[in-house]
């Protein structure tokens, strides 16, 4: 109930693409990548992140499948390897090999998107950096993260997080390494759901440098957890007294109402629009409407500030 509201304000604007007919900005696409990547490491159970599947679905460019099915290690062509990529006959263009490459794993792609192939069980060979190995690191990483499971959660994430920025880990990805600690802590039973590590680091006065030594890292990350718990305690006791008024209205109405079902919707979500909560409680837009009113002072805040497109939220 509560992994929705663990995100950055950014986020929010994320759940209702009918809220506005603009192009999203770049912040926009980031946010929703980083969501995207919560949602997904919530998905499963809590060790299925800390895997090679899990990070390559937390990246999106991988699938789910189990451990057990997937190769140990899967060795990358050399782009130097000539048999690796063989040149065609009358072919002048020595790069044609590559891009014939990156165009057949686009294909892959748009045939799983349109749900027509199973997800590849293997590691994408399409990196964006051709001097670092990432398989190599993700192993480092991987293998880090086994021989640190006897260790206490906190210390345990702490180290995880480290070596996740000094290997230089998906650097197109910023949010993920604050994410798998999350994990880590999740997956040690800590918490149940992901701490909201990335706001927290915001909101922290902490900034790796490089040349902290290993007491400072890990104070480091207990300012970044100790932020990341007092924004989730905040949320925690705006969504109950948030419940508690809007409850107050639901026993006065029908066993029937659908009054609520949008009240769940609200502490589900970060926002709420009409069109949604008229999807998702199959009825009509005016129904939803009325409800709105219904709540009268116990609505949570409108957010846009518009007549058109309103969201709803408590935030």
């Amino acid at each position: 109930m509560l992994d929705g509201h663990l995100v950055d304000v950014g986020d929010l604007v994320l759940h209702d693409a009918g809220m506005d007919v603009r192009h999203p900005t770049h912040e926009l696409t980031r946010a929703a990548a980083a969501l995207k990547s919560r949602r997904t490491a919530m998905a499963r159970k809590a060790p299925w992140p800390l895997s090679i599947d899990g990070l390559s679905a937390l990246r999106g460019i991988g699938g789910v499948a189990d451990e057990a099915s997937r190769p140990s290690k899967v060795k990358r062509p050399n782009p130097d390897d000539d048999e690796a990529y063989p040149l065609h006959a009358n072919d002048a263009d020595p790069w044609k090999a590559h891009f014939a490459e990156i165009d057949a794993l686009l294909d892959r792609t748009s045939k799983v998107l349109a749900g027509e192939t199973p997800l590849r069980k293997s590691r994408s060979h399409l990196v964006y950096d051709p001097d670092q190995d990432e398989a190599e690191n993700e192993d480092l990483w991987l293998d880090l993260i086994k021989r640190t499971s006897h260790w206490p959660a906190v210390a345990a994430a702490a180290v995880a997080w480290n070596a996740w920025l000094d290997l230089n880990l998906y650097t197109r990805h910023p949010w993920l390494g604050l994410t798998m600690a999350a994990s880590v802590l999740r997956a040690r039973g800590l918490t149940h759901h992901l701490l909201p590590l990335a706001a927290g680091f915001k909101q922290s006065k902490f900034r790796p440098q490089g040349r902290e030594g290993a007491r400072e890292k890990l104070e480091g990350f207990c300012q970044v957890l100790e932020e990341a718990l007092a924004i989730a305690n905040k949320d925690l006791d705006r969504l109950i007294l948030a419940r508690e008024l809007m409850n107050r209205v639901t026993k006065e109405c029908r066993s029937n109402s659908k009054l609520p079902g949008l009240v769940e919707l609200f502490l589900s979500r970060p926002l709420v629009t009409g069109p949604l909560a008229a999807k998702l409680l199959k009825v009509t837009p005016k129904a939803v409407d009325l409800m709105l009113a219904q709540l009268g002072g116990a609505l949570p805040r409108e957010l846009t500030g518009r007549t058109r497109y309103r969201a709803w939220g408590i935030v």
